[in-house]
C-alpha cells in the first residue's frame, strides 16, 4: 500500500485537514471527528485505495492491519497543511446516537492500549504462578502484578485525561479535578463522614470508576468556558482554573460522583440482567448478532460495560467470550473461502483476513471476505453461536480489556478456576472448526458475490430474463478478470466485485440508466448508482489519479441523471500510457454486499454498449439458504 498516496486520498474525500477536529485510530480503523459531516464524500471515500469500508455519521475509515502508517501518514500531512486537529466543535446534522458512540469511543478508545498491556501481563503472571514457576511472594512477581493494579485503580484519572481531550478541556486540571476523589485523605474522610458546605458527602470508592470521572471533566469543561469568557485576561491563569476547580469538585463529591457510580452500576447491571435472564443462551445469541453489531462500529457501546466491569469485579461474564468466539469464526470462515475458491485474488485477501481474525483483528476478514458473501457470513454466524454456546454452557469468564485472540488467550486465566482458561480454549477450537468445516461445505464460487475465475461463470446471455439487470462496457476492449489487474485493492475485492476492461477507445460512457453519485476532481475515476440499485464504479486506469486530471476530461457532473450509453468521461490513452500508466479499467459493483454480480464477460472482447456483467439487487433465497 502507498501510504502517503492513501492518506491524501482520505483527506480530500473528509473534507480537507481545515474539517478535522480529532483523529485517532484503533486496531483497523481511522476514526474522525469532523467539524462539518456534510463536507465528507463518503462515496470518494470508499473509493480511496487502501480503505476497505467506511461506517458511522461521524466516518471510521477501516484501514485493516496498515492503520498505524495511514494514520501516521494523515498526521504528517495535517501538519504540513496547517491545520491539524481544529478544535471547532463539531457541526450539522448528527444524531443522539451518533454523537453519543463518537464521545464513547473517543473516550474510552485510547485507555485500550494501558489496559490491555497492564492486564495481559498479569494474566501471564497468574499463568507462571498456576504451574508454580514463580512464586506469589517473590518481589518480582508483586511488582509486576503491581502495574496491573495500579492501572485499574487509578483508571478515573486516565478516563479524566482522555475526557478533556474529548471535550477539549484543560488535561491537568481535569487531573486535579478527579485526582480528590481518590486521595488517600479524602476516601478516609468520606468513610468518616465528611462534609462540604454542610453537606454530607456520600461515602463511595471511586478507585476503578469511569463515569464518575467523565461527569467531573464534562462540568469542569464547561466551567472553563463559562470562566474564560467573564474573566480579565491578566488573571486567566490562576483565576479561571481556580474557579473552575472550586465548583467542579464540591459539586463532583456531592452529586456527579454518586451519580455516576450509580449509571456505571446500573449500566452493569442491565448486562448481567440479560446474562442471568437468558442464562447461556445469551452467549450464541450475542455471538450471531455481533458481526452485525461490529460492522458499523456499535460494539465499542460495550467497552464502559466491559471496563468498568472488569476495574470493580476483576472479571467479565459474557461479552469477552463471546468475542473470542466470533474472532475465532471469522479466520476459519475465512480459511475455508480460501481453500475452497478459485480467485486467487480473493484467496489471498482470505488467508490475510484469516490470520489478524485468529489474533482478534475482524475487520479485514469482515469487510474483506465474510459480509461481502452470504454463504461466508453463515459460516462466521454457525461457528461463532457454536463456539459461544459451549461457553455459556461452562460459564466462561474474561479478565482483561483486550480483542479476544490466540496471542491474547491468557486474558482468560482465572486463578482459582484454572478450567476457566481450558474451556475458552475449547470454546475458540469449536468456533475454528465449525466455522471452517461450515465454510467448506457452504462455499460456491458460482453462488457468491465475488468475481469468479474464468470459466467458473455463465455467459452474458445466460441470465434469467426479469432478475436485475445487464451492466453494459463503458468501452470497446477485452474483458480480464479483477484477480489479473495488477493492485491489490481491486484484484482482492476490497472495492468490490466485476471485472476490468484494456481499454481500446477513448471514450468512456454510461453502462447503466442511473445518476452521477461521484465524479473524481481528477476526472480519472466516476461513480454511478444504476436505477435498480447498484452502484458502479469506472476507475479508468491503474494509479491515474497521480496524473492530477491530465488527459482525461468530463461531460457530467455530479449529480447528472444519465442515460445507458451517454458520454461520460474521455481519456488520452496514448498520452496516459506514455506517461507510464497502466490504462486497465475496473468496473465495479462497491456496494456488492447487497448485489449479486453474475455473467462476468471474462475473456471476451466487448463493445461499447454490449453486456458486461449482470447485477440483481437481492439475492434469491436458494442461494443463502
Amino acid at each position: 500500500m502507498d501510504y502517503d498516496k492513501t492518506a491524501q486520498g482520505v483527506l480530500d474525500a473528509v473534507g480537507g485537514s481545515s474539517n478535522i477536529s480529532h483523529l485517532e485510530h484503533c486496531s483497523t480503523r481511522l476514526r474522525f471527528t469532523l467539524a462539518d459531516t456534510a463536507k465528507a464524500d463518503i462515496t470518494k471515500l470508499k473509493a480511496v485505495p487502501g480503505v476497505m469500508g467506511v461506517v458511522g455519521e461521524q466516518p471510521q475509515v477501516v484501514i485493516g492491519n496498515e492503520v498505524v502508517e495511514v494514520h501516521d501518514a494523515i498526521s504528517k500531512l495535517i501538519g504540513h497543511q496547517g491545520g491539524a486537529h481544529a478544535a471547532a466543535a463539531p457541526v450539522g446534522k448528527q444524531s443522539w446516537g451518533a454523537w453519543l458512540l463518537d464521545f464513547i469511543v473517543g473516550v474510552f478508545q485510547p485507555l485500550i492500549p494501558a489496559i490491555a498491556g497492564a492486564g495481559v501481563l498479569k494474566s501471564l503472571m497468574l499463568l507462571l504462578a498456576m504451574f508454580g514457576w514463580v512464586s506469589t511472594k517473590d518481589p518480582t512477581y508483586t511488582t509486576l502484578v503491581a502495574i496491573s493494579d495500579a492501572t485499574f485503580y487509578f483508571l478515573p484519572l486516565m478516563v479524566a485525561v482522555t475526557t478533556a481531550t474529548k471535550l477539549n478541556a484543560n488535561r491537568l486540571v481535569a487531573l486535579a479535578a478527579v485526582s480528590v476523589m481518590v486521595l488517600p485523605t479524602m476516601t478516609k474522610a468520606m468513610t468518616d463522614g465528611t462534609s462540604v458546605f454542610g453537606i454530607h458527602i456520600p461515602n463511595i470508592t471511586y478507585s476503578s470508576q469511569v463515569f464518575p470521572a467523565i461527569l467531573c471533566v464534562a462540568l469542569l469543561a464547561l466551567m472553563e468556558r463559562l470562566w474564560t469568557r467573564i474573566t480579565p485576561k491578566p488573571i486567566r491563569v490562576f483565576f479561571v482554573p481556580m474557579m473552575a476547580l472550586v465548583i467542579t469538585v464540591p459539586i463532583t463529591l456531592l452529586f456527579l460522583g454518586p451519580l455516576g457510580y450509580w449509571m456505571g452500576t446500573y449500566f452493569t447491571a442491565g448486562v448481567l440482567w440479560v446474562y442471568g435472564t437468558l442464562g447461556w443462551v445469551a452467549f450464541p445469541l450475542l455471538a450471531v448478532a455481533l458481526p452485525f453489531i461490529i460492522s458499523v462500529g456499535m460494539h465499542k457501546a460495550f467497552i464502559p460495560y466491559v471496563v468498568n466491569q472488569v476495574g470493580t469485579t476483576g472479571s467479565e461474564p459474557l461479552y469477552l467470550p463471546v468475542s473470542l468466539a466470533h474472532n475465532i469464526a471469522e479466520s476459519g470462515a475465512s480459511f475455508g473461502v480460501a481453500l475452497r475458491t478459485k480467485d486467487s485474488g480473493l484467496r489471498a485477501t482470505a488467508i490475510s483476513a484469516g490470520v489478524s481474525a485468529l489474533f482478534g483483528i475482524t475487520e479485514p476478514a469482515l469487510y474483506g471476505v465474510t459480509l461481502q458473501n452470504k454463504r461466508a457470513l453463515w459460516s462466521v454466524l454457525i461457528g461463532a453461536a457454536t463456539g459461544a454456546t459451549w461457553m455459556g454452557l461452562m460459564a466462561v469468564k474474561g479478565f482483561v480489556v483486550v480483542g479476544p485472540g490466540l496471542a491474547s488467550i491468557s486474558l482468560f486465566i482465572d486463578p482459582t478456576n484454572p478450567q476457566n482458561l481450558v474451556n475458552a480454549i475449547i470454546g475458540a477450537v469449536i468456533s475454528f472448526a465449525a466455522a471452517i468445516v461450515a465454510s467448506l461445505m457452504l462455499w460456491s464460487d458460482a453462488a457468491s458475490t465475488t468475481l469468479q475465475a474464468a470459466g467458473v461463470v455463465p455467459r452474458p446471455n445466460e441470465a434469467a430474463p426479469g432478475e436485475g439487470a445487464d451492466v453494459l462496457a463503458p468501452v470497446d476492449g477485452d474483458v480480464v478478470a479483477l484477480a489479473d489487474v495488477p493492485d491489490k485493492v481491486f484484484a482482492g475485492g476490497v472495492l468490490g466485485e466485476g471485472c476490468a476492461i484494456k481499454p481500446t477507445s477513448n471514450e468512456f460512457r454510461s453502462p447503466a440508466n442511473g445518476t452521477v453519485e461521484m465524479l473524481f476532481d481528477t476526472h480519472h475515476a466516476i461513480a454511478i448508482r444504476t436505477d435498480e440499485g447498484s452502484e458502479l464504479l469506472i476507475h479508468i486506469g491503474l494509479d491515474t489519479v497521480r496524473l492530477g486530471g491530465q488527459h482525461f476530461s468530463a461531460h457530467v457532473a455530479k449529480g447528472d441523471r444519465v442515460e445507458a450509453g451517454q458520454l461520460l468521461l474521455t481519456a488520452d490513452l496514448d498520452a496516459i500510457g506514455k506517461a507510464g500508466y497502466d490504462t486497465t479499467t475496473p468496473v465495479v459493483v462497491t456496494n456488492s454486499a447487497d448485489v449479486e454480480v453474475s455473467a462476468v464477460a471474462i475473456g471476451a472482447h466487448a463493445a461499447q454498449g454490449d453486456p458486461l456483467f449482470h447485477a440483481t439487487l437481492k439475492v434469491p433465497a436458494d442461494v443463502v439458504s
